[in-house]
């Protein structure tokens, strides 16, 4: 068993002596707390982490990804090299005499190279590091853009948008304690129409340094959808470097207008 997993282990058997128990089923990995669903019984004033937009129907936050992107670029040059070398020493065998078994081997080595290559060049030049989350008010709707990653390189990767309605969606705060992202992480579940049965989950913030940057978030999103008076500045409003040529988020144009706009409106 891993340290994290060591770790875990000890904060739920902890708070299960203090009596403290997740009321969602099942509860997310690595659960520390679950967070209050109303904007009356937040702890914390509602303060933005970082915002695309806000006006009276609809708000767009960013979730960006704090680790990995920079490394995706350095093990993308990394693996580089040994396809090129395979490459060249592919046309030596063909313009020599070839032997089966040597032409074999490489053209193996040829696949998982490019394999390799192509799943970090698609990682860091299509799939969005500030993939955005909005909320609609006036719809009582979530919309949440995910970029549908997958481990065969070879298939299309391809964004979702999934659409829920507020009054289903429980917050979770995760205590990450991992090298690479230590932090407090805000998980969004997703239950069965008045119940605590979990059918989806989705990330509301990826890890932030100060637990009460992540309170201040879901409190903000509460006293948003509740139609109550919040802070429209946020607490960062530059952008960490998405190491893409291009912007990679691209609504479809019917989510675009429906999240965007009141039932009945024009687009605002």
């Amino acid at each position: 068993m891993g340290k994290l997993k060591r770790r875990s282990k000890k904060i739920a058997e902890r708070e299960a002596a203090r009596g403290i128990h997740p009321r969602l089923t099942p509860p997310v990995d690595n659960w520390d707390e679950d967070l209050p669903d109303k904007a009356e019984e937040q702890h914390y004033p509602p303060q933005l982490i970082r915002v695309n937009a806000i006006n009276d129907v609809w708000m767009e936050i960013p979730r960006y990804v704090n680790y990995g992107m920079g490394g995706m670029w350095f093990v993308a040059l990394i693996v580089l090299i040994p396809f090129t070398l395979s490459i060249s020493f592919f046309i030596f065998v063909l313009m020599g005499k070839i032997i089966f078994p040597v032409l074999f081997l490489v053209t193996t080595a040829i696949l998982i190279f490019s394999s390799f290559l192509i799943y970090c060049l698609k990682s860091v030049l299509f799939e969005p590091r500030g993939a955005p989350i909005r909320f609609n008010r006036k719809r009582q709707k979530v919309y949440v853009y995910e970029y549908q990653r997958s481990i065969w390189p070879w298939k299309r990767w391809h964004p979702v948008i999934k659409v829920f309605d507020w009054a289903d969606i429980h917050a979770e705060r995760v205590l990450m304690a991992g090298h690479a992202d230590w932090g407090h992480r805000i998980y969004c579940a997703v239950c069965k129409p008045g119940t605590v049965e979990v059918m989806d989950r989705f990330i509301l913030t990826w890890t932030v340094g100060s637990v009460f940057d992540a309170y201040g978030l879901w409190s903000h999103c509460c006293h948003y959808m509740q139609a109550k008076p919040v802070p429209t500045a946020p607490l960062l409003t530059k952008a960490p470097a998405s190491w893409t040529p291009f912007n990679t988020v691209r609504w479809p144009a019917d989510i675009d207008r429906e999240s965007t706009t009141a039932p009945d409106s024009q687009p605002t």
